[in-house]
């Protein structure tokens, strides 16, 4: 491990909270430190109050920030004198800790402060980082772990014992600070937890953690237990209909929808192949900090309905022992180990799933390295329990939060580069869905640079591309809950006497035929849809009302529409409810060329601006308005209707 301290940044920088805002970036770079919001830092910075009296403000990371990315209003400011008198109380419970941390900050608007903040305050050094060392972590979690962490650090490391994060830890790591600390004391191991450096400056603490991480690497290393090779059989991409079904298990014994992603790599099928993984995959996390995130441990194979009876089980052995009753969280596993295909990871939403994913990826190497050193050791059950049903995480499970509609959900859309699909694509991103979209135009692949978007550049006239799009986004994300049926084309405006059959068959095919193609290739996905599946077609004005020099578009659409009618009465039975959108005169999408548009105003005898608001309205209908129906009728408003067609138009004579 090298140090990423670079003069000409830091320099960016000012001040100490400037340079712990820096050093904190630079933790938070290295996955092999910390992972996802995990890992804390601080700075204790004397400062003025409001009355001119000098006292020193203990800036620790907030909850919910990202060391990567963390700004100085990430810290939370928590008067140190007020900390240091709570750690002389004889017992404090965790809530009420959090309470009077939270009312004995500076900043009523910053984050709560870390369930670590006593920890950080109680240490005398100014600047303090912690994090989870992977390279920490392999070698602590052994059956050996306390003996060979004192072989690594001597003098230089406190070591303490497993205990929960909170008073009583913050307690216990100052006492023995003061029973082990000596002169080349530079930092603190938590046993099946991480370790701490300390430091005067915030280049000190940073380098520290980076010089105890490479012992730690070159210990592992000299016992040829850093680099262990996993070994693979060659393996075809999972089935996207396997792992939609996985996923559906999963979201059952869950009792909601999840996002569910596949990682299948020679690194993952090696694991899930591995001879004893039956033994190791089965010991519990790496660290605490990971145990909400992908619960206990993970499933081996595909039986989620015996891996949540056992998780029940646990939970009952477990729960009497609480004083407070317990609320049992969803028995459903975030990991799935399978030598058919690797690694699946499971979360309520995208982001959650690819958490999971990556920090068990991490945990992989922390186990095969303590094996390779004598033998993995996680945490006991107990431990692991109160973890994961541990007071503060009980008080946000109740304090909850309303739910995004689409949460754990998966949309495709097509034609989503531009125009309809486009405004349909942040329609359903903006209620919690990951979204799938699709379009012949390249630029669909850079829409947007988020975890729950999967943009494609897909001909949807092609089957065996349709096909290949569909199982890319499966494995990204589990599944297909909602199809938005939005690509098609409009063809130049024509009379029947002189349209030419290429022209009337392209646009068949685009508006017709791939439609029919996409909705075969999707329906055994979203029979498996936990909340039914959903198709939104958009449809058009001109299927109950045609325009003069439009057949073609108009006959594919209206044949479209009929073809939705049918699949509303045959996909009933399958829990998939079918609904149309007709919007007229939507002028921002890309069908409507200046061409076009010309071309069809001077077919009504009217001007540009008059054809745009042509409605009884008299209002312009956007590509926003439509993809917003869309949405709505994906969600529970619709619950009940099926084959139903709705106008976004403004009101048309003609229809009306």
């Amino acid at each position: 491990m090298r140090s990423l301290w670079n003069d000409q940044e830091a320099k960016q920088f000012q001040g100490d909270l400037g340079l712990r805002v820096y050093t904190s970036r630079l933790l938070g770079r290295d996955k092999s430190l910390v992972l996802h919001g995990g890992g804390n830092t601080s700075v204790k910075i004397r400062e003025k109050n409001l009355f001119g009296e000098q006292e020193t403000i203990l800036y620790v990371k907030g909850s919910g920030w990202d060391l990567e990315t963390i700004e100085p209003q990430g810290f939370s400011p928590v008067l140190l004198a007020h900390v240091l008198r709570l750690a002389e109380l004889p017992s404090l419970s965790d809530p009420e800790m959090v309470n009077q941390l939270v009312t004995h900050m500076l900043d009523a608007s910053a984050p709560a402060p870390s369930i670590e903040t006593i920890l950080h305050g109680l240490m005398p050094q100014k600047f303090v980082d912690h994090t989870h060392a992977d390279a920490v972590l392999s070698v602590s979690n052994t059956r050996d772990g306390d003996k060979r962490i004192r072989e690594v650090y001597g003098n230089r490391c406190v070591v303490i014992p497993y205990l929960m994060p909170g008073f009583d830890l913050a307690q216990y790591c100052a006492r023995e600070f003061k029973r082990q600390g000596t002169p080349e004391t530079v930092g603190m191991v938590l046993l099946n937890h991480g370790i701490f450096s300390f430091g005067e400056n915030a280049r000190e603490a940073y380098e520290r953690m980076i010089e105890l991480v490479t012992l730690a690497e070159k210990y592992l290393e000299s016992r040829r237990a850093w680099s262990i090779a996993l070994k693979s059989s060659p393996r075809s991409a999972p089935g996207a209909a396997a792992q939609a079904g996985l996923r559906r298990r999963l979201c059952d014994a869950a009792g909601a929808p999840l996002i569910v992603r596949t990682v299948t790599n020679e690194r993952t099928l090696g694991f899930a192949a591995h001879p004893e993984l039956a033994r190791i995959s089965q010991k519990g996390p790496a660290t605490p900090d990971h145990v909400i995130r992908t619960k206990r441990t993970p499933m081996l194979g595909s039986d989620v309905a015996g891996y949540a009876e056992g998780y029940r089980r646990y939970f009952d052995e477990h729960a009497p022992r609480a004083k407070e009753p317990k609320t049992i969280l969803d028995p459903a596993p975030r990991v799935v180990l399978d030598p058919a295909f690797g690694l699946a990871a499971a979360g309520r939403t995208a982001k959650d799933a690819a958490i999971v994913a990556e920090i068990y990826d991490h945990t992989i190497d922390v186990i095969l390295r303590g094996e390779a050193l004598g033998g993995f050791q996680a945490l006991p059950a107990k431990d692991v329990f109160d973890v994961e049903y541990w007071d503060l995480e009980q008080a946000k499970l109740k304090k909850g939060g309303k739910a995004l509609p689409f949460a754990g959900e998966i949309a495709l859309v097509t034609g989503a580069a531009s125009g309809i699909g486009k405004a349909a694509v942040a329609a359903f991103l903006a209620r919690g869905a990951a979204v799938v979209g699709l379009d012949l135009d390249a630029k669909i692949e850079s829409l947007h640079s988020r975890g729950d978007f999967l943009g494609m550049s897909c001909d949807v006239t092609d089957e065996t591309q349709v096909r290949s799009a569909l199982e890319k986004a499966v494995l990204a994300f589990g599944g297909l809950d909602m199809l938005v049926l939005n690509a098609g084309i409009f063809p130049a405006s024509r009379k029947i006497a002189d349209l030419p059959i290429a022209e009337w068959r392209k646009a068949m095919n685009v508006n017709l035929d791939a439609n029919l193609l996409l909705m075969r290739t999707c329906h055994p996905l979203l029979k498996l849809a936990p909340r039914g599946g959903r198709v939104v077609v958009i449809g058009s004005k001109n299927v109950p009302a045609p325009g003069p020099g439009a057949s073609a578009y108009s006959a594919s659409k209206a044949a479209l529409n009929q073809l939705a009618r049918v699949a509303a009465l045959e996909w009933g039975a399958d829990g998939i409810r079918i609904n149309t959108v007709h919007p007229n005169a939507v002028f921002d999408t890309g069908l409507w060329t200046e061409e076009v548009l010309g071309q069809r105003a001077k077919q009504y005898a009217m001007t540009v601006e008059e054809y745009k608001t042509n409605n009884v309205l008299k209002t312009q209908v956007g590509s926003r308005d439509v993809a917003e129906l869309a949405a709505e009728m994906c969600g529970a408003l619709f619950a009940k209707t099926t084959g139903a067609q709705v106008p976004v138009d403004g009101g048309n004579e003609r229809v009306i």
